[in-house]
């Protein structure tokens, strides 16, 4: 986690249920010289129906801070299951006042559609809700459609995670042939991501196509990886603040491949070449098969 502060990489994104994620980054940031140089971002899942107070609330956010070592949370990320029940909106009223008594510095939203977005966004009032945390890439281009003019609407940014689909979007899967699903070479992450590839995107054939226009556009670049190039894409995008990229610490981190992210931006060209391939997909179409934004998790 140094390695990352030093390169510049000093927000660190978690959850209530990432295992130990919270107390970890707790114990390194106590360790810093200088703890205020990262920021924690961390989540409220909830998965169940739950009768709310201001007491389960707020111990839901002091849970967080004890874990994290802090006494504010930087921004804490809300998530709600189940739609039907509107107890969402008593939720976030209650972390409203916490927030104005100072225990969270910014409250944003977790997979939530555009539809909910908006009713927040529009209730509880401008510059409450700073981010929705959803997927978003290549292959997933589901913001596009409401998300986005959501965002630009009451000035909210997607923090997007899902952007090299598991590790799919990269140079080793240049020219292979298709990998079993159920082989149990893959890991969970990637056999989702595969699964939406070839199931609700297109096919592994049409895929490869991708890549080979990602490898050429990375070519003119000056010889950037096709994970840069799928970044970029996602990032230039106004209503984007940041990628989210998964790392596993001293196994799979690519730091100095993402840090060439930030020298260059796309051309027109780039992407009437990315669009050509993503017209012969399923891509524009996926909202109507799988649903909006987080609608696989419910």
């Amino acid at each position: 986690m140094a390695k990352h502060v030093e390169m510049g990489y000093n927000a660190f994104d978690m959850a209530d249920h990432y295992g130990s994620a919270e107390i970890l980054y707790g114990q390194f940031k106590e360790s810093l010289p200088s703890p205020a140089e990262v920021v924690g971002a961390t989540k409220w899942c909830v998965f169940r129906q739950t009768e709310l107070s201001r007491s389960v609330v707020e111990n839901a956010v002091r849970e967080r801070m004890t874990r994290m070592r802090t006494t504010t949370v930087d921004l804490l990320q809300f998530h709600w299951q189940d739609y039907s029940d509107k107890g969402y909106l008593t939720a976030l009223q209650i972390l409203q006042d916490l927030q104005n008594e100072g225990l969270i510095s910014a409250v944003g939203l977790c997979n939530f559609d555009a539809i909910r977005t908006d009713e927040i966004c529009t209730q509880l009032g401008p510059g409450f809700i700073v981010s929705n945390q959803v997927q978003f890439s290549l292959i997933d281009t589901r913001p596009l459609h409401g998300m986005a003019d959501v965002c630009e609407r009451h000035d909210v940014k997607l923090l997007t995670y899902g952007t090299l689909c598991g590790g799919f979007l990269a140079d080793q899967w240049l020219n292979q042939p298709e990998p079993d699903l159920y082989s149990g070479v893959l890991t969970p992450s990637q056999r989702k991501y595969l699964d939406m590839i070839l199931k609700a995107w297109g096919n592994w054939e049409l895929f490869q196509s991708l890549l080979a226009v990602l490898r050429d556009i990375g070519d003119l670049h000056g010889g950037l990886s096709i994970a840069n190039i799928a970044t970029r894409w996602v990032l230039d995008h106004s209503f984007v603040g940041a990628v989210i990229i998964g790392a596993r610490l001293g196994v799979s981190e690519h730091t100095d491949d993402n840090d060439r992210v930030f020298g260059f931006r796309l051309t027109d060209e780039d992407n009437r070449a990315i669009e050509a391939v993503q017209t012969r997909s399923n891509g524009r179409r996926m909202i109507t098969l799988i649903g909006d934004c987080g609608a696989e998790y419910r």
